[in-house]
């Protein structure tokens, strides 16, 4: 094989790595039956009695109703054992690796329930109708707009019955999670 053969090989091999590398984002919702400040873990029991243990790292973010913590600061900043948290992970080989904490429980995130009425995935909006007829505008995060497209499916949009997960913010709601109802 020539140089730029295997230029060209070398290159393309890169890139399959780069695209495998990528890290698909999962979600568990549940509460948090152990916190090990001094291993940087988390053990997340879900609704199915399946428990994950999650890693944080420098990375990691941790919402807790109105108060943000960055992992390598606090990492468990409002995160105790009975929480109750919807937890965005990766998982390479064995582990899971904490991306985002979002506490859902009591003194966590506001919620609404109700309606999808419009999806701008653009603007990163989403309004909900609640059963009262009132509609409420959301701004979505960027993981949460991501998400957007897992749940709610193009044309179903003003027919989903969900769960949002907010705060406020300068005014504003922002939609951290949510999750179609049933």
């Amino acid at each position: 094989m020539s140089s730029r053969g295997n230029l060209v090989f070398a290159l393309l091999c890169v890139s399959a790595a780069a695209l495998a590398a990528q890290d698909v984002v999962s979600a568990v919702e549940g509460a948090v039956t152990k916190a090990d400040g001094a291993a940087k873990t988390v053990v997340v029991k879900a609704g199915d009695g399946t428990e994950h243990m999650l890693h944080f790292v420098k990375r990691t973010s941790l919402h807790a109703g109105t108060e943000t913590a960055a992992g390598s600061k606090d990492a468990f900043h409002g995160v105790k054992e009975g929480s109750t948290v919807v937890a965005h992970y990766t998982t390479k080989g064995s582990g899971k690796t904490a991306e985002e904490v979002d506490d859902i429980g009591k003194g966590g995130f506001k919620m609404a329930e109700g309606t999808v009425s419009r999806v701008d995935r653009g603007g990163k909006t989403i309004a909900v109708k609640t059963k009262d007829g009132a509609e409420g505008s959301y701004r979505l995060t960027d993981r949460a707009a991501k998400d957007a497209g897992k749940d709610i499916a193009e044309g179903a949009e003003k027919t989903e019955k969900v769960t949002v997960y907010y705060t406020e913010e300068g005014g504003r709601k922002v939609a951290h999670f949510f999750k179609k109802s049933f």
